[in-house]
């Protein structure tokens, strides 16, 4: 079986969401499968460790596609031409887009449609592609994957598809990810916070990720009960035009953007941190929730979209639009140590439910039943 993966996402530089699921899932994959043939196209030039067996052929298709624009061409035109050259039996898309001009099975991973809910939250060009080419993605897939039930759920209401042509397949996260010592954890605290101990939260600086309330949250955090706790913001600007690292907060030194983190520098930050704040207004999962259970870290979550079935009974639960609610969540954490114990525990219990391992199978099972048929 020849298998084309969509691999463009894979970036030595720098790794973002898209790019970690297509590292962890298709790694496995591809390392299961040795006597399938698996054909990787990316849009630039490859950093040869994601090559991850002798079973896969490279492929560099242009254009460079980070660009509606550019889209059309290399997922219409490249990826369809590359298609038939390589004589593929199947397309995977990690990442949702596809070719609309192939008749070769595709089977894409749509995770969420935050721009369908909240289109205002996307620059103009981004916003009208999305909206316009993921319903016929969704159309054209001979199977989607989503990762999460109420991600389906969201396609099935608002495409119109048929629950039968949705699998879920729920994210994991890095065995990195894992409690450290008392020791390591003052080491780091010491690098960012000058030894005081933090909230964090993680994440592309989007505006569903709700970081602007969060610092609004955090001020009255800190008026309230003049607690030497800070907050840290570990990741970047998704849009150029994003301006949450300006808003204007009254405890401003007590921020800390730190930027992107290496994932071996991030397990530890989430380890080190006294609770994550992660109160997302839209996800179709959250996969920091599952790398703080496994570093031992509490969560404050939103109680939104499918942070619940993700969190479980692991998380303190705040409204994400009302920053009263995110301010009290936060005092809860910050004051009440039986609470973040509790938390812990839970969260050890409810992460088990998750592993890249699972996600892997899952979408091999697809991918392999609709190369049989």
């Amino acid at each position: 079986m020849r298998i084309a993966i969509n691999t463009r996402f894979l970036l030595g530089h720098k790794m973002e969401g898209f790019g970690w699921f297509t590292y962890e899932t298709v790694k496995r994959i591809v390392q299961s499968h040795p006597e399938h043939q698996f054909i990787f196209f990316f849009d630039r030039a490859f950093d040869p460790k994601f090559i991850f067996a002798d079973n896969v052929e490279p492929v560099v298709l242009f254009p460079p596609a980070r660009h509606p624009v550019l889209f059309k061409i290399w997922f219409n035109i490249s990826v369809t031409r590359a298609l038939k050259k390589y004589k593929a039996d199947v397309f995977f898309s990690p990442d949702g887009y596809l070719s609309l001009k192939t008749n070769v099975p595709q089977i894409n991973v749509i995770h969420d449609l935050n721009f369908e809910h909240f289109p205002q939250d996307l620059p103009v060009s981004a916003r009208n592609y999305l909206r316009n080419y993921f319903p016929k993605f969704a159309q054209k897939a001979t199977h989607i994957i989503t990762v999460s039930e109420f991600s389906k759920q969201d396609i099935v209401k608002t495409y119109g598809i048929s629950e039968n042509k949705i699998t879920v397949a729920h994210n994991g996260a890095s065995d990195k990810f894992k409690p450290i010592s008392i020791v390591d954890k003052h080491i780091i605290r010491n690098k960012f916070t000058n030894g005081e101990e933090y909230f964090i939260f993680v994440g592309a600086l989007h505006p569903r990720k709700n970081v602007g309330r969060l610092l609004d949250a955090f001020d009255k955090f800190k008026n309230e009960t003049n607690s030497k706790t800070k907050l840290l913001i570990v990741g970047e600007n998704l849009w150029k035009s994003e301006k949450l690292n300006v808003v204007k907060i009254q405890f401003e030194d007590d921020v800390i953007f730190t930027g992107h983190q290496t994932i071996d520098d991030l397990a530890k930050i989430v380890a080190s941190a006294k609770a994550m704040a992660f109160v997302s207004y839209f996800e179709g999962f959250g996969i920091p929730l599952v790398e703080a259970m496994n570093a031992g870290c509490p969560i404050l979550s939103g109680n939104l979209t499918s942070l619940p079935e993700v969190a479980g009974n692991a998380a303190l639960y705040c409204d994400p639009f009302d920053t009263d609610s995110i301010k009290n969540g936060l005092i809860q954490l910050d004051l009440n140590e039986e609470l973040r114990k509790d938390l812990i525990e839970k969260g050890r219990i409810q992460s088990k439910k998750f592993s890249w391992d699972h996600t892997a199978s899952v979408i091999w099972n697809v991918i392999e039943s609709y190369v049989k048929k």
